[in-house]
């Protein structure tokens, strides 16, 4: 083997060492319960949440 070849195979051999360190496990399991983010409930506006079954009469028919 020259040297060259040598300094080649020796570069392919660190960059797969490199690889093999970054990608060579899986990362952590995530349990579901950390996945899940509750936030308490807001209280409805009356206001804002009506519905009136005629107003489309007045705003379509005259």
């Amino acid at each position: 083997m020259t040297r060259d070849e040598k300094r080649t195979a020796d570069a392919a051999d660190a960059a797969e060492a490199l690889r093999h360190a970054r990608f060579g496990a899986l990362p952590e399991r995530i349990r579901l319960e950390d996945t899940v983010e509750e936030k308490p409930a807001t209280v409805p506006d009356p206001a804002r949440d009506t519905y009136n079954p005629d107003e489309w009469l007045v705003r379509y028919c005259l």
